[in-house]
């Protein structure tokens, strides 16, 4: 990637300016990670995780049911080819193999789809008809004994399609009115609350460890004392886990109480979130 591509992009993700760009890519020694950092702890560009990921177009589509439910996301390079009739058909078809195949990225490409060419001859000819790069992205399968998964859509573009999907499951054998609608609301808080994790313990140690360093170079940059620092560098931190750990979320239902106390308030209930899965478009 040259170096005013490398500034495009910077340009692009941060809405910094081109020189305070160019600078920060001089800096990071081309490394655009590196870079958005750069301009974050200078206050030129407030960066956060959706800044940093490279946006892609493309559909996310569900398949199963509460038994066993699946997501895969499928990627091209503009909206108008996302919304194409034979790119839909082709996405359809091939999440519900996704499903059969438990999201095995080996074994979906090999398998047959309708006019039984594999998958990976249907993608080539489909990218030849079409004109676009057209990829297989991020996929998962939820499939637990004595569990229930629910699902949850945002800007559907027809039928199981859309830029946005959550699927979630619930370890539960309650199979009543008051679980389902439990799990179509958690299923629609995790779509507009983006938790990175279940709880604080099962964040990446890494993203922690990157949050804390660019929060000090940030008070440090304030001229706070050292003493003064470290006490709002823990309350960051700390506020941090609590907004990307779903348990400890406020409940987009009521932001007065946190999911963790919803989950409580349905004792005698047994029921536990297993795992959660969000795929969005563009990130």
């Amino acid at each position: 990637m040259s170096d005013i591509e490398k500034i495009k992009q910077l340009r692009q993700s941060t809405g910094a300016g081109f020189k305070d760009c160019n600078a920060a890519i001089d800096e990071a020694n081309g490394d655009l990670d590196k870079a958005v950092e750069i301009l974050r702890v200078k206050g030129i560009s407030k960066a956060s995780k959706k800044m940093s990921r490279e946006a892609k177009e493309g559909v996310i589509a569900l398949s199963g049911n509460q038994d066993k439910f699946s997501v895969i996301e499928v990627n091209c390079e503009t909206d108008f080819v996302a919304k194409n009739d034979d790119f839909i058909d082709f996405v359809k078809e091939l999440s519900e193999i996704n499903n059969n195949c438990s999201s095995n990225l080996e074994k979906l490409q090999e398998s047959k789809m309708k006019n039984q060419k594999t998958v990976d001859e249907n993608l080539v000819a489909l990218i030849a008809k079409i004109g676009e790069k057209i990829t297989i992205g991020r996929s998962k399968t939820l499939d637990k004994d004595n569990s229930s998964n629910f699902a949850y859509q945002h800007s559907v573009i027809k039928d199981n399609v859309s830029k946005l999907a959550v699927i979630v499951s619930l370890e539960t054998i309650e199979k009543s009115d008051k679980i389902k609608l439990f799990g179509k609301q958690l299923s629609m808080h995790i779509a507009a609350s983006n938790p990175i994790a279940l709880d604080a313990s099962e964040i990446d140690h890494e993203l922690i460890d990157k949050e804390v360093n660019l929060i000090a170079k940030e008070l440090k940059n304030s001229g706070k004392s050292d003493e003064i620092a470290q006490k709002i560098s823990l309350g960051k931190i700390n506020k941090f886990k609590d907004e990307n750990s779903l348990m400890t979320q406020e409940w987009v239902m009521d932001p007065k109480i946190k999911v963790r106390d919803v989950i409580k308030s349905m004792k005698p209930l047994d029921l536990n979130i297993n795992e959660f899965v969000r795929l969005k478009i563009g990130e």
